[in-house]
């Protein structure tokens, strides 16, 4: 393998995540140890190097590798910010009290990092790592930790599930939390997506019972409620940036579920007036609006109709 491919190799036993595994992070870790393509790890020493003179000169001496000055930010908020995290290397280590944005700003591998890379190639290899992730931890554990404390839980038909942080599955809890029981009272959650993980909850049995076609999940919404007593489904489109149900998304949704022979109610629900307002052009005719901060009442774009299957 070539250093570049080694120090990958590293960065990845050391726990960073996928995103710090890269060209440009090996690249950062060789420059750091001073390490060129004829050196062995074994000789990786401990130096302070700024971002611009320091790191990326060396990656363009060395490695030919030219990066345009303006991708300095990207390598300190993309690398050398997540190896700090990852105690892979030390921020400051000789003037520890230097301003944030000091020109004098500077970067060395931290020793206990440094004592594992030296040992890269070596029968000591394997243990040196577990002993780091033990007595360090991982970058990429302590992500999924912050991950999961970012999660957004809801229950759904007596399951707890639990969204991706973000303000589009925010309204999506409310959706179900506060529009279900309000609009449609006694009816069963048979979809709810997910923006990290698109078919989050499906009921692909009842899905398919009343004809809705569960293998092609990228054409459902975002949300199917159904209600069977009334033979009602709810069809609802979550709006934070963009995407309600228009009169084009409507066509589409219709020529969709052309087989499931229910009345079919589309919902638009946007997470405050705001961004409702964004959008109210696009918003097709005989659907509905539910708005998240105004859960007790809705927005009827059908006359005289209320809520209800056209």
């Amino acid at each position: 393998m070539s250093k570049t491919e080694e120090a990958q190799e590293i960065l990845k036993a050391l726990g960073l995540p996928t995103a710090q595994q890269n060209e440009m992070s090996a690249l950062t870790l060789l420059a750091l140890c001073g390490i060129k393509e004829t050196d062995s790890w074994a000789d990786a020493n401990r130096q302070s190097l700024g971002v611009t003179k320091g790191i990326m000169n060396f990656v363009a001496d060395v490695y030919n590798r030219n990066y345009a000055p303006n991708t300095r930010e990207t390598f300190r908020r993309q690398v050398l910010h997540q190896f700090v995290q990852g105690r892979v290397v030390d921020y400051n280590p000789d003037e520890p009290d230097l301003p944030v944005n000091s020109p004098k700003a500077h970067y060395a591998i931290s020793d206990v990092a440094l004592s594992v890379i030296r040992k890269y190639g070596t029968s000591e290899w394997e243990s040196a790592v577990s002993n780091f992730k033990e007595n360090v931890g991982t970058l990429t554990e302590a992500y999924e930790k912050e991950r999961s404390m970012t999660l957004i839980p809801v229950m759904v038909e007596g399951e707890a599930i639990k969204l991706s942080a973000g303000k589009h599955n925010e309204v999506q809890a409310a959706v179900i939390e506060k529009f279900a029981p309000r609009f449609a009272c006694g009816a069963k959650v048979l979809y709810l997506g997910d923006t990290a993980d698109k078919d989050i909850y499906v009921d692909a049995k009842e899905l398919a019972k009343i004809g809705v076609p569960v293998t092609e999940h990228s054409k459902l919404p975002d949300i199917i409620i159904y209600d069977e007593l009334k033979e009602w489904l709810f069809l609802i489109e979550v709006v934070t940036s963009h995407g309600p149900v228009s009169p084009k998304r409507m066509l589409e949704l219709e020529d969709f579920l052309k087989d499931a022979k229910v009345g079919k109610i589309y919902v638009t629900a946007f997470p405050d007036k705001s961004e409702f307002k964004k959008h109210i052009a696009e918003i097709a005719w005989e659907t509905e609006v539910w708005i998240a901060d105004n859960p007790d009442h809705m927005i009827h774009f059908n006359g005289d109709k209320f809520i209800g299957p056209g």
